[in-house]
């Protein structure tokens, strides 16, 4: 039998996540209470493998939120994040005739800046490195009635394959790499690239490690120089635009591919998930290794998202599960098996105020209850410990009662 280990799950803040799968399906996992339990509360779609998304991206916005979903077919759809309602659904295939499975989309993004009610501006980039910008309007509530304005598009690579791109917190500038492609940085409103990475020398036995970037990310929204990027040779490196070409800090981690990288809001820190499912944290500025979350993974994870204001991480992967960690103590607060292969998972951050109303309105109502009067409460029952003394006690008045009249 194989060992295994009983992790405690205290349970959760109150939250919202939805979580993206190999099937097409979009569920939504919600936890109320200072200690929930996570469950799944809605599930959007119906189940086809053609449909697998591969690319998410969600402007969680009080007023007007729009989520962006990219599948294996070709097609974006533009969602409502709150009831799953599709607004806008275009197809992302090239006038070229090449199969969306052969060119898949690999990175997208839903602008927030500047957006008016009604449109969006959307950002998705292809496996062969094919590029656009669309800014799309609804005319009205219909799929169909969906409208491309301005569309862009331009060669991000020339050759190789790209695996990951990545938006700043500017929402100016975007960084792209792959298999066989250095991670160059482009400027979006010229679309001109600025920068390319330089690859690392060769180690001390000769030996020279190919290019094959799996995941990346900025540090901080307000500084579009430096970005961390994973490999697949299971190195985690930071590059810095202003200082060199080459990778200020390189590491190894554990001894599978990256396959996801998080930032933190401190600047600093980082979440790493790689192929045989350890997560772990690392402070980016000398490289050291915070610590490892406590439950291992029992598959390859392909997704880490980090609350914009809950110390709380979700991680999700082939193991079907979507678990979600507290960053301060490392441990497991709760995982919720959702049965298909997950490729994705994002937080909203406005589901808090939502259930602040909701407990308010609970309040509310336990109030009036109480103002309208208490339910008499039931008597209960004696034991049978305590009706077998009773009766003892009237048969001992009863033969008491007869000695005295014997006595007379």
């Amino acid at each position: 039998m194989p060992r295994t280990t009983t992790v405690e799950c205290p349970g959760c803040p109150p939250l919202r996540a939805l979580t993206f799968d190999a099937l097409g399906l979009i569920k939504v996992i919600e936890s109320r209470g200072d200690r929930g339990i996570p469950q799944v509360v809605e599930r959007w779609g119906d189940p086809d493998a053609s449909k697998c998304v591969l690319a998410v991206s969600m402007d969680d916005s009080k007023k007007d939120p729009l989520l962006a979903v990219a599948r294996k077919s070709g097609v974006i759809e533009v969602l409502n994040p709150l009831n799953g309602e599709i607004d806008v659904s275009i197809s992302n295939v090239g006038d070229a005739g090449t199969q969306p499975e052969d060119d898949a989309v690999v990175g997208l993004h839903l602008f927030k800046r500047q957006r008016l009610s009604g449109s969006c501006t959307l950002l998705a980039c292809t496996t062969k490195g094919n590029a656009s910008m669309r800014s799309i309007e609804v005319t009205s509530s219909t799929v169909d009635n969906a409208s491309t304005c301005t569309s862009r598009t331009w060669k991000v690579s020339a050759s190789g394959n790209i695996l990951c791109s990545k938006v700043d917190g500017s929402e100016n500038y975007a960084l792209f790499g792959g298999k066989a492609v250095e991670v160059n940085l482009w400027d979006l409103e010229k679309c001109s690239k600025i920068w390319t990475a330089k690859p690392p020398p060769k180690n001390s036995l000769g030996i020279f490690t190919p290019t094959w970037f799996t995941s990346a990310t900025f540090l901080t929204n307000n500084d579009h120089r430096k970005f961390v990027a994973g490999t697949n040779s299971h190195q985690v490196r930071l590059y810095d635009t202003s200082a060199q070409r080459r990778p200020v800090i390189s590491f190894d981690f554990c001894e599978t591919p990256i396959k996801a990288v998080t930032e933190d809001q401190d600047g600093h820190s980082i979440y790493i998930g790689n192929g045989s499912g350890d997560l772990a944290s690392v402070d980016i500025r000398t490289g050291k290794l915070l610590g490892c979350f406590l439950g291992k993974c029992s598959g390859s994870i392909r997704s880490i998202a980090k609350h914009p204001e809950l110390p709380v991480i979700g991680s999700c992967g082939l193991d079907s599960y979507l678990r979600l960690w507290d960053i301060k103590t490392r441990q497991l607060l709760s995982a919720v098996f959702l049965k298909q292969h997950l490729t994705n998972n994002v937080f909203d951050s406005n589901f808090t105020d939502r259930e602040v109303t909701v407990q308010a309105q609970n309040v509310n109502e336990i109030q009036k209850e109480n103002e309208m009067g208490t339910v008499p409460a039931k008597r209960k029952k004696a034991s049978k410990e305590k009706q077998g003394k009773k009766k003892a006690s009237k048969e001992n008045d009863g033969s008491k009662r007869v000695k005295s009249k014997d006595k007379s």
